[in-house]
């Protein structure tokens, strides 16, 4: 299968930049957004492009179809990238399930939520059985901000590694080859629990900003956390979620990169030496990144909701003790008044409550 024309469903950060990076790269995109959110397609429709800064140079980049109706978005799309936060899975299944093909390839482009498990029950609540040909990235392919009331990408990186599976892990080798006609960067996970275990988001974003609670609160929206958030204190709750993550890899037989192997490999980090801390703060691509601008944001919310509460109950299966990890759920549903444990990614939510760590393997 050869790749040419491509759906992105999503303009925020990643579906924004990927539109602009793969018209760029000759591909024909259809960019389309839920009309609840148009106001972010307005000034690339009225521009008819995207403004596309990188390395210092910025390039106006024609896009090929901007919408806000699915059924034309996906019409002949060769392949369907999902550029959606997590809470976003399900309600973007609802509408794209009925109307995708089996031979069309389903590329969920992000922080690996079990999404593509998610989106394959959806579809399957709704009594649709179709074959999907599905699978999921570990993180988002950059590392980038977007403005979409300007019809601007600021492009920091172009992500070096992430891991990659499809659902069921048997169509991995098929979809890998022809999602790398895009993405050189990906590399094969295990299964759909590898990639989403390999999502860094949960260990590095709301145990840290928790801790910076306060002075994001006094901030007014100007806050860096990677650059003034991560300290020699703060890094220690990191460093212990990051343990209780690797262990819980183990007890399934994977080998966890860890936070600084990880962001090296990716391209976050120029090098591998050096303390977690000062790699952070002295990152050229994170330190440019402001947030969270405010305590009741992603950071904390998607995080904890679809990461740290998904890994507590994965500990649980596997006998690990997440001490660090429950203390951010908890003392994180508290200060925003949310129960964490209530309403997030749970493994019973997934249809795979009351399985061993053996059975869970065999069924993804």
């Amino acid at each position: 299968m050869t790749v040419s024309k491509i759906a992105i469903l999503g303009a925020g950060n990643g579906g924004i930049t990927a539109a602009a990076d793969l018209s760029q790269r000759g591909f024909e995109v259809a960019l389309f957004e839920n009309e609840l959110f148009a106001s972010n397609l307005e000034k690339i429709n009225e521009n008819g492009g995207i403004f596309l800064q990188e390395k210092g140079e910025e390039n106006f980049i024609e896009v090929h179809k901007v919408t806000t109706d699915i059924k034309e978005a996906v019409k002949d799309a060769d392949m369907i990238m999902l550029t959606v936060p997590g809470f976003a899975i399900e309600s973007m299944a609802e509408m794209l399930a009925p109307r995708v093909s089996e031979e069309q390839v389903i590329f969920l482009n992000g922080a690996g939520a079990m999404g593509a498990l998610r989106f394959v029950n959806t579809a399957r609540s709704l009594g649709i059985e179709k074959n999907f040909k599905i699978g999921e990235t570990n993180s988002l392919t950059y590392g980038t901000r977007a403005f979409p009331e300007e019809a601007k990408v600021e492009l920091g990186l172009r992500v070096k590694k992430l891991f990659f599976a499809a659902y069921p892990r048997e169509n991995t080798v098929e979809l890998l080859e022809i999602c790398r006609e895009l993405y050189q960067c990906l590399v094969p996970a295990e299964n759909v629990l590898h990639s989403t275990m390999e999502n860094g988001n949960p260990e590095v974003h709301p145990g840290p900003s928790l801790l910076n609670a306060g002075r994001i609160d006094y901030s007014n929206g100007e806050f860096y956390l990677y650059k003034e958030g991560i300290t020699k204190h703060t890094v220690r709750l990191l460093r212990g979620i990051e343990a209780e993550r690797i262990q819980i890899g183990k007890a399934f037989g994977f080998e966890l990169e860890d936070a600084i192997t990880s962001r090296y490999n990716r391209g976050y980090f120029e090098t591998n030496k050096g303390t977690l801390q000062k790699l952070f703060n002295k990152s050229e691509v994170y330190g440019a990144i402001k947030g969270p601008t405010e305590v009741d944001s992603r950071y904390f919310t998607e995080d904890i909701s679809d990461g740290l509460v998904l890994w507590s109950g994965l500990g649980k299966t596997a006998g690990i003790a997440t001490p660090n990890i429950d203390a951010v759920i908890t003392i994180g549903g508290t200060i925003l008044e949310r129960d964490f444990y209530s309403e997030g990614l749970t493994l019973s939510k997934l249809g795979l409550t009351e399985l061993s760590v053996q059975e869970l393997l065999e069924i993804l």
